[in-house]
């Protein structure tokens, strides 16, 4: 582009910016598309029309944000009348659960009287003669075995329990038990077995007896045994021969699995042999598919 010089002699000269027209122009407004121009031209002809929308839609945008914080507030008042009602009716839940339970508890302890009664009756009526005295010992025998009778004498204990909440060295773990230094149905399964195999006569959880069909499996946060909840620290008592089944127990996957656990994951694990274990009978099992042996069919 060539401008006319005004303040020189020469005349006619070059534009510094001549190389930056296009860009001049632009800021210049001077190559504003067609379309571009018609509206601006219609918004400055609008003049207060454009400022009386913007007004509208600040109005609408103000009143919405009311209404949101009226619901809001609402809701958070229909929450906080609500709490005392919920924590009324749980109040009321936790006394019921504690009134049946003491409800079960005593109807478990009057079964109990029941069964040695009725033992104490039928031991009588047995031994009055030979054949009597004969089924009286093979009636026992099946009775331990079913732990239908109470149990007594030398035995073993051995506790298990969770790591202290307060240990920093209790690290989750990563196998299918043990995650977070808390006992499993998974290790009390373990134990027992364990036990058995050890040559245990009668095992009780918690004084809760177990039988041949004794299930132990978890529910939530909690153990249960026979669908009764049992609650840390577990102590597992067999009645047996404490040094020899001592022995027999140290050393086998039971042992080494709660050792391993108590290694790494803090959980409390110890035994210790008891002169004097006590154990209550099991309720009545209960046979759903077996029926009477008729012979060999001859």
């Amino acid at each position: 582009m060539i401008t006319r010089r005004d303040d020189g002699p020469d005349g006619w000269r070059r534009r510094p910016d001549a190389s930056m027209s296009l860009l001049a122009d632009l800021f210049a407004g001077k190559l504003l598309d067609h379309g571009y121009a018609e509206a601006a031209a219609r918004r400055a002809a609008a003049g207060d029309g454009g400022s009386r929308r913007g007004r509208l839609r600040g109005g609408g945008v103000l009143l919405v944000l009311a209404l949101a914080g009226t619901l809001i507030a609402v809701a958070g008042a229909e929450v906080r009348r609500g709490e005392p009602v919920a924590a009324e009716r749980r109040s009321r839940l936790v006394g019921e659960i504690h009134a049946r339970t003491a409800e079960t508890d005593d109807l478990q302890r009057r079964l109990g009287r029941l069964r040695d009664e009725t033992e104490r009756r039928r031991a009588a009526a047995l031994a009055r003669s030979a054949q009597g005295r004969r089924a009286r010992q093979a009636l026992a025998r099946a009775s331990a075995a079913a732990a239908a009778t109470p149990a007594s004498g030398d035995g073993l204990v051995v506790t298990v329990d969770d790591a202290p909440g307060d240990d920093p060295d209790a690290r989750p773990g990563r196998g299918p038990a043990a995650t977070d230094g808390r006992v499993y149905d998974q290790d009390l399964q373990v134990l027992v077995n364990g036990l058995w195999a050890a040559g245990a006569e009668a095992i009780g959880i918690n004084g809760q007896r177990l039988t041949p069909t004794t299930a132990i499996r978890a529910a939530g946060e909690a153990i249960l045994v026979d669908y009764r909840p049992l609650g840390a620290p577990y102590a597992v008592t067999a009645d047996a021969d404490p040094d020899r089944d001592r022995a027999a127990f140290a050393g086998v996957a039971a042992d080494r699995r709660l050792r391993t656990l108590s290694e790494r994951y803090r959980i409390r694990y110890g035994t210790r042999r008891a002169s004097d274990v006590r154990l209550p009978a099991a309720g009545a099992v209960r046979l759903r598919y077996a029926v009477p042996h008729e012979g060999d069919g001859r």
